[in-house]
């Protein structure tokens, strides 16, 4: 794994392809995504990426790093402050190395609002 996550053809094709601390984070957010709410699960651009009326979340395990993106991640900021802006729309990402906390109780409470941006204000990707 260099600075995309692993190739991989289903999400848990995605998990099975981690290791280590990497996979027990990833399988953590993983399972408190899903029970924020319904979003549809795919593989995108290398990345574990849920789907709620247009791209919402993703997790890249990276060689030394494990991102949970929020596609509303700059909305989010006040749930959890070490979300970092990322690119010039509403990106944010929450970057983790294995030393990083993360309950799962935040994971669900973020993805959760990130679902209700998205059904709120609509598909983020769809620039107008």
């Amino acid at each position: 794994m260099a600075m995309m996550g692993p190739a991989a053809e289903s999400p848990d094709a995605y998990i099975a392809a981690l290791s280590g601390w990497q996979r027990e984070r990833c399988e953590m957010m993983r399972a408190a995504v899903l029970r924020a709410a319904p979003f549809e699960e795919t593989i995108k651009w290398t990345n574990l990426v849920f789907m709620a009326n247009g791209p919402c979340i993703l997790i890249r395990a990276e060689e030394h790093r494990v991102l949970l993106g929020f596609w509303r991640g700059k909305r989010l900021r006040e749930l959890e402050p070490r979300i970092k802006a990322s690119g010039k729309y509403e990106l944010g990402n929450l970057v983790m190395t294995e030393a990083t906390e993360a309950s799962a109780e935040t994971v669900e409470k973020l993805a959760a609002e990130a679902f209700r941006l998205n059904a709120e204000l609509g598909n983020p990707a769809a620039r107008t």
